[in-house]
């Protein structure tokens, strides 16, 4: 029997006869099936372990997800919750406010706010001061 290897730091060939070749070739032979078993239920087992690892990363960041959900379900809730009232109260304060005062009104969201969108984000601000007219409506029955 001659051995020979692919590295180049080992040596390059051993000869062996008789029955000392025999027990070599059972020996190389149950090495070669060993690592190949090993290397085989190696990769395996590290696939395995892998597979858990991501199984559990995901588990983690479901859960995560899940709770972020049910927090900004409930900051939905309450934002629709405080739309409907801010709604409520600025057409209530629409009801009450005397036509001078709405033209007032008019007239300062025009100069205060540039784009569209602003007089409906400054419609609450300046409502607040519509509001006053209670004072001026309980000013004459007193």
């Amino acid at each position: 029997m001659f051995l020979q290897t692919e590295d180049p730091m080992r040596v390059r060939g051993v000869r062996v006869q008789g029955h000392d070749e025999m027990a070599m070739k059972l020996l190389f032979w149950e090495l070669e099936q060993h690592l190949k078993s090993s290397s085989g239920a190696s990769v395996v087992a590290i696939d395995n372990k892998i597979e858990q690892a991501m199984d559990l990363v995901k588990s983690h960041l479901m859960y995560a997800v899940r709770e972020e959900v049910e927090v900004l379900k409930e900051q939905i809730k309450e934002l629709i919750e405080r739309n409907s009232q801010l709604e409520q109260e600025n057409t209530l304060l629409k009801t009450l406010a005397s036509p001078e005062q709405m033209a007032q009104f008019q007239a300062q969201v025009q100069t205060t706010s540039p784009p569209p969108a602003a007089p409906t984000a400054a419609t609450p601000g300046p409502a607040c001061t519509v509001a006053q007219p209670s004072s001026h409506t309980s000013g004459p029955s007193a």
